[in-house]
C-alpha cells in the first residue's frame, strides 16, 4: 500500500526511524556502561544521545502518523498491528523523556531508576520495531509494487455526499486488469476493469481486512496481497481461501465517456438477473 507520506514515491517514515532507534538504544547503552565503569564521558554521551533520540523520534512520528491515519487499511489486522506499533513507540519516547528530565543535567550520573526507565524504553522500542517490520513485510504498508500492465497506483476521492450514483472515472481510464481505489466518504471501494467491462467491490478482504486494491487482478479474480485470498470481482464470491465470506460488489455503468458507480450493494437477486 503506497505511503501517503512519501518523497517521489519513497516512503519517509521508514527512512527516519533508524535514527531514534540508534540514538535511544545507544543512550541506554552508554548510560549503563558509563555507570558500571565509572566513565562520566560515557554517560554524558548517553544524555546527549537521549536528546537526539527524542527529537528524531518526534520527527519520524509525523509521517508515521500520516501513514497510520491514511495508508493502513481500516478495520484490518494491519491497523491493529499499527496501533500497537504507535503506542509502543509513544510509550518508549515518553520513558526516555522522563529519564532525561529526572537526571536534570548532562553531567549528572544516571541513577538506578533512570537506567530502569531507559531499559523499559529500549524494550518497547525493540517491540515497536518488530511490529513495524511486520507491517512492511507482511502487510506491505509503504510498499508500492508493480505488476504486469497494472500501471501506477491510482486513487481518487469523488464527491459522493448525498448521491446514490457517482462518476468515478472516464471510460478509457483503466486498462484490463487495472484497479482504482475510490474514497467515498468513510467507504473504500475498488473500481476494476476486466475483460467483460467495469466492476466495483469493497476494498477489504474478509479474512484480515487487507486492501484488495493493493493486490493483483487477473481474469476477473482479485487476490489479496496479505494472505492470498481470491475473490470473483463480478459476484464477490470467494474463489480461494483463507477468506470464507464474500466481498460486497456494486453496479457499474458506462454512459458515454463516463463510468458511473451505484453505491447500493448488489443483492443476490440482482446479481442473478445481471448474469442472466
Amino acid at each position: 500500500m503506497r505511503s501517503k507520506a512519501h518523497f517521489r514515491g519513497h516512503p519517509i517514515h521508514p527512512a527516519l526511524v533508524h535514527f531514534p532507534l540508534a540514538f535511544l538504544i545507544g543512550a541506554f547503552c552508554f548510560d549503563l556502561l558509563g555507570k558500571l565503569m565509572a566513565r562520566p564521558v560515557w554517560w554524558m554521551t548517553g544524555a546527549r544521545l537521549a536528546v537526539l533520540g527524542i527529537a528524531s523520534a518526534l520527527l519520524a512520528a509525523v509521517p508515521g502518523l500520516i501513514d497510520y491515519l491514511f495508508t493502513v487499511p481500516p478495520k484490518s489486522s494491519g491497523k491493529r498491528r499499527a496501533t500497537r506499533h504507535l503506542l509502543a513507540n509513544l510509550a518508549a519516547v515518553a520513558l526516555f523523556a522522563d529519564g532525561w528530565a529526572i537526571r536534570g543535567a548532562v553531567a549528572t550520573a544516571p541513577g538506578v531508576f533512570v537506567l530502569v526507565v531507559e531499559a523499559l524504553g529500549t524494550g518497547l522500542l525493540i517491540y515497536a520495531a518488530f511490529q513495524g517490520g511486520v507491517l512492511v513485510s507482511r502487510n506491505q504498508i509503504g510498499v508500492d509494487h508493480r505488476y504486469a500492465e497494472a500501471g501506477k497506483w491510482s486513487e481518487a476521492k469523488p464527491e459522493s455526499a448525498g448521491k446514490s450514483e457517482v462518476v468515478v472515472a472516464s471510460a478509457g481510464e483503466l486498462q484490463v486488469d487495472q484497479m482504482k481505489l475510490l474514497h467515498l466518504g468513510d467507504r473504500r471501494i475498488v473500481l476494476a476493469r476486466t475483460e467483460e467491462g467495469y466492476t466495483a467491490f469493497d476494498d477489504r478482504c474478509t479474512h484480515r481486512g487487507g486492501s484488495l486494491a493493493d493486490g493483483v487482478l487477473i481474469s476477473g479474480t482479485v487476490q489479496c496481497p496479505w494472505h492470498g485470498s481470491q475473490f470473483d470481482v463480478r459476484t464477490g464470491a470467494v474463489c480461494n481461501g483463507p477468506a470464507k465470506e464474500p466481498i460486497p460488489t456494486y453496479r457499474v455503468e458506462v454512459k458515454g465517456k463516463r463510468v458511473l458507480l451505484q453505491l447500493e450493494v448488489k443483492s443476490r437477486k440482482q446479481e442473478a438477473a445481471i448474469r442472466g
